[in-house]
């Protein structure tokens, strides 16, 4: 069961987060009934997602018996050890994320427009520096590339984000985990006391955490 303290209900900030990330896993539906799972690079654009790959493949195979699939996105920010706030028990090791889940119906495009736009967002996502041509679909040099590729776009329907950053912690052991993170201060532990400082609802009261 979810638990509602680690939902997320401001569109604008999971949005941005997609806007971020740019692998995900997709989930589509294999004729012989069982789930199939494939790890991929994706971008979001207009409310919608896309990801691209060869013509063939199992995935689009899929896709064209059934049109329903889920999408999942997720950042570990960090891993929390039991001892942060209790020196003897296992209990309280957990991790700190964010996750965003996805439901929607996948088409694979044939409008080479529309395709040359995903492709470009693609670009500008992974390859912000520019150093390429303008993905034009009346360009000799890309129709044939645009054709012979396979871009699907995922029309979302449902939407659910969670992000676990101690939200149901009691003030002392938020104080005990965000101590813990800045002295060991690795990878993104600062990242996560800051996402901490922004989600959590006791330290939000008043400007900090409560006594």
């Amino acid at each position: 069961m979810r638990r509602q303290e680690f939902e997320v209900m401001d569109r604008a900030e999971t949005e941005q987060f997609l806007q971020e990330m740019s692998f995900g896993i997709l989930g589509t539906i294999n004729p012989d009934g069982w789930p199939e799972l494939t790890p991929l690079n994706f971008v979001y654009h207009k409310e919608c997602l896309y990801f691209h790959g060869s013509v063939a493949g199992q995935k689009m195979k899929n896709i064209k018996t059934d049109q329903r699939v889920t999408f999942a996105v997720a950042k570990e920010y960090a891993i929390v050890p039991s001892y942060f706030t209790n020196p003897e028990l296992a209990c309280p090791a957990t991790a700190f994320f964010k996750s965003v889940l996805i439901k929607g119906h996948a088409e694979i495009l044939t409008d080479l427009t529309e395709k040359a736009e995903a492709l470009s967002a693609f670009m500008r996502k992974l390859q912000p520096e520019g150093g390429y041509n303008p993905i034009d679909p009346e360009d000799p040099a890309y129709t044939g590339q645009i054709k012979s590729t396979s871009v699907v776009r995922i029309t979302v329907h449902e939407l659910s984000a969670k992000y676990k950053f101690g939200q149901n912690m009691k003030p002392s052991a938020y104080e005990k985990v965000t101590a813990g993170l800045l002295e060991r201060d690795k990878g993104l532990d600062r990242d996560t006391v800051a996402m901490m400082e922004a989600l959590c609802p006791h330290h939000r009261k008043n400007g900090g955490v409560e006594a």
